[in-house]
């Protein structure tokens, strides 16, 4: 073919541009458009075995990396940047490569070559050949094996397409959990990734294996994760109440890191393509039954092509190190976030629940089932539980209504006639006589004399309930007007007292008149006249 480059030139343009010629200069000696030189670097860097079997070893080829920079035949890294040309950093690689192992930055790398050298190259070719360096450093990945009864992963995957007696095809969600010790593995086709599914499902496979692992690594699906995070992540309420009823841990994986949970994807995937391709269902309970017995026959009498060991011998020598199974399954229920209303009660199903004082339009989740309703704070820890009842019911607990909000008569009888004691006896008497004349009517007056005692001395409410029961008056008007009639001042001075002299004495040396104790006008005393300073002729 014309426009494919015989071995010879192909070789005299890797030797000049080894030399550091330019690709133009190159181009304009071997007499080929620039083009073509250029399209046989990027060959070379994407495939460095056109090497020429003639090349000099002391002759750098360019045949490297994506970023265009040239790589020699020994797979070192490279010593040319685009063109060809040698890289200023060359006579620097061994300080680069050391600072670079120390984690500092392309700039630190840089500024310290300045100080250190008159030489040194620009900033940008310091940048680009750092960068190339570190790309041909990175690490291979790590495989990570687990010991008998620690991990199992979790995925889904697509099931296969169910078709119904009216000709309708769906295509379900296949379910797999796989150990990750011994490869044994549980698939379960389902319609819905919700919590409540994904939970059933691992339930599941764990009665299928009998035990339960010490940790289940999941991916960042909704259904079990409400925030991904790889260091701290939120885990479902649900999914960790799960979880604590069967003794194990939820670690997701690293969000958009496939390879964190590796044994279960080629797993899906081989569910996928040796069991279910090509096939189709009635229903999904036909496709279950068809993938339990495929797992028994198929799946767990292979040799699996890792462990180089048959996966239902593997499982039979890892199921002892599973935890037991719990006495009970997780308890069925749901589950939602309420905000709580201004009454205190939250609503579930229609009907309303009461819960403490101190969360009042705050926000509570709420967990419930046939027989129960379950409220919980931000942290899940319970803060009341009611009987579930009727639509259109309220369901409040004694506790969760402030003290302040409770009426006198919420609180009854007993409770009044108590505070009424305090009181004293007449306005106890006189509270009991108000009930036994008057009947149930009579608890508003007696709620009425307790705002009445809350606003008046104990001597003035009980000289009014001894006059109104002399009277024999049952209303807490007259108990009010007697209030009022002795709420008058007492006198200044007692009218006798031994320690007192009589007003008639402090009359006799007072300048002004004072009126006697029996209440009559004192007599008028006039002073004697007074001398002028002159004397009269």
């Amino acid at each position: 073919m014309a426009n494919v480059l015989k071995v010879a030139m192909k070789h005299a343009i890797a030797t000049l541009l080894g030399r550091g010629r330019s690709q133009r200069s190159v181009a304009r000696e071997l007499g080929v458009a620039r083009e073509t030189v250029s399209r046989y670097v990027r060959l070379l860097r994407s495939d460095g075995r056109d090497e020429p079997e003639a090349a000099r070893p002391d002759q750098a080829i360019p045949t490297a990396g994506p970023d265009g920079a040239g790589e020699g035949s020994e797979g070192a890294v490279p010593t040319a940047g685009p063109g060809g040309r040698r890289s200023d950093c060359e006579p620097f690689r061994e300080t680069i490569e050391a600072k670079l192992a120390l984690g500092l930055s392309a700039q630190r790398i840089w500024q310290d070559l300045r100080e250190e050298s008159e030489s040194a190259p620009g900033y940008e070719s310091v940048k680009r050949f750092a960068r190339r360096v570190e790309e041909r450093a990175e690490l291979p990945f790590r495989r990570m094996e687990s010991p008998p009864g620690r991990e199992a992963q979790v995925d889904f995957g697509k099931g296969a397409f169910v078709v119904g007696e009216d000709g309708r095809r769906t295509r379900p969600h296949l379910f797999r959990m796989v150990l990750s010790h011994s490869r044994a593995g549980y698939s379960e086709v389902v319609r819905k990734q919700d919590t409540e599914t994904f939970i059933r499902c691992i339930e599941n496979a764990f009665r299928h294996f009998g035990g339960v692992t010490e940790t289940l690594v999941v991916d960042n699906l909704k259904a079990a994760v409400t925030r991904a995070d790889w260091h701290d992540p939120d885990i479902n309420p649900k999914l960790r109440a799960f979880c604590e009823h069967y003794g194990t841990v939820v670690l997701p994986t690293k969000a958009r890191m496939p390879r964190h949970k590796g044994k279960v994807e080629k797993n899906v995937d081989y569910a996928q393509s040796n069991a279910l391709k090509g096939r189709t269902f009635a229903s999904l309970a036909e496709q279950n039954r068809f993938l339990a017995d495929w797992e028994k026959k198929v799946a767990d009498t292979r040799i699996h092509g890792t462990t180089r060991r048959q996966v239902g011998k593997a499982l039979e020598a890892e199921r002892p190190h599973l935890a037991p199974l719990p006495e009970s399954l997780f308890p069925c229920f749901r589950e939602a976030l309420r905000k709580v209303h201004r009454d205190g009660h939250v609503e579930v199903d229609r009907a309303f629940y009461s819960v403490p004082p101190e969360f009042a339009r705050t926000t509570v989740w709420v967990r419930w089932d046939g027989r129960f309703v379950r409220i919980l704070d931000g942290r899940l820890r319970e803060v009341a539980v009611h009987p579930a009842c009727e639509p259109g019911r309220f369901s409040t607990l004694s506790g969760h209504i402030p003290a302040r909000r409770i009426s006198a008569l919420e609180r009854g009888e007993g409770w009044m006639m108590g505070k009424l004691r305090l009181v004293g006896p007449r306005t106890e008497a006189w509270a009991r006589a108000v009930m036994a004349n008057r009947g149930i009517e009579g608890l508003r007056v007696i709620q009425g004399l307790l705002a009445v005692a809350g606003k008046h001395s104990a001597r003035d409410i009980e000289a009014a309930c001894r006059q109104a029961l002399d009277a024999q008056s049952f209303n807490l008007a007259s108990v009010k007007e007697a209030v009022g009639r002795s709420e008058s001042q007492p006198p200044l001075f007692a009218a006798e007292h031994p320690l007192i002299r009589s007003v008639d004495e402090y009359g006799q040396v007072a300048p002004f008149p004072i009126a006697p104790a029996d209440g009559q006008p004192a007599p008028v005393r006039h002073a004697p006249p007074q001398e002028t300073g002159e004397r009269r002729q």
